[in-house]
């Protein structure tokens, strides 16, 4: 059993990358969980197997890596102007401008320094044009806490949903470290604050919140309302059968044979009452 130098074991995982089926890995989980430490490790691997050093693997097989992109951390350059957020944005555009189907990109969140909307549209369209555009198609291993991006799994084919799993005992959670199939819909932020020692009140206020908060975002065809769009392969539900087409249809040929300028009010008033008792004797 591998051991960190804290002391506590270290859990091997495995991935598997390709530019065919799994192009995109989202990797979803709870704070502290581990998804950084996965993407990294996985960074450091491809690295270590271009430059011929020895790779701590059971076994790997990794082709030809030109370059590895990282959009990791938060930082900022105020002394030349530049925000935490304009800094991150900076580095996702030089991944999506400069990236090849050969590369390797780690995206360790994306759109965190603003607002949750334009955030998480941000993150949405990023993994769309990865995905998307044949120029990039880059091998992609994307950590993030908007849970709404697993569901690009159910309209994009290369994308695939993974979390690190974790046990729950009542308020307690147990981070296992291991990474395993499927999205995960919770971060477990709340119980990470008081694990921090944030005062009672606000943690028990805070579920309150997230339970007012949380709601389904799907459309009626079972697609995530996030991918409408132009350019949004969204399924298109069929037309409901209609039981009364045929009685419809015998109400718009008589519509269709009444000539309006030859009409009295008299026979206007007849008519109505006309298509009125055949609707009544249709029923």
């Amino acid at each position: 059993m591998l051991q960190t130098i804290f002391g506590e074991p270290f859990i091997p995982n495995g991935v598997e990358l390709d530019n065919d089926e799994n192009q995109i890995l989202i990797i979803t989980g709870p704070n502290m969980a581990g998804k950084s430490t996965y993407i990294r490790q996985v960074g450091l691997i491809a690295l270590l197997a271009q430059i011929g050093s020895f790779v701590p693997a059971v076994s790997a097989t990794i082709g030809i890596v030109d370059r590895i992109f990282t959009r990791v951390g938060a930082q900022d350059n105020l002394a030349g102007g530049e925000s935490t957020f304009l800094v991150e944005m900076n580095e996702t555009a030089s991944i999506l401008n400069n990236a090849t189907p050969k590369s390797l990109i780690l995206l360790d969140e994306i759109g965190r320094g603003t607002s949750t909307f334009d955030g998480l549209s941000i993150a949405w369209a990023v993994a769309e044009y990865l995905h998307n555009n044949s120029r990039v198609r880059a091998k992609t291993l994307f950590a993030t806490h908007y849970h709404e991006l697993t569901e690009l799994a159910l309209i994009l084919p290369r994308v695939k949903n993974f979390n690190v799993a974790v046990r729950e005992w009542g308020n307690h959670i147990v981070f296992l470290r291991k990474i395993v199939p499927g999205g995960c819909d919770h971060s477990y932020g709340i119980q990470v604050a008081r694990l921090a020692g944030l005062p009672k009140e606000v943690i028990e206020r805070a579920k309150e919140v997230l339970h007012n908060l949380e709601s389904n975002e799907l459309t009626p065809n079972e697609m995530p309302k996030l991918a409408a769009g132009r350019h949004a392969p969204m399924m298109v539900a069929e037309p409901q059968l209609n039981m009364f087409a045929e009685e419809e249809e015998k109400i718009r040929q008589k519509l269709k044979e009444i000539d309006l300028n030859k009409l009295t009010p008299i026979e206007a008033l007849n008519k109505l009452n006309e298509l009125k008792k055949l609707i009544s004797d249709e029923k």
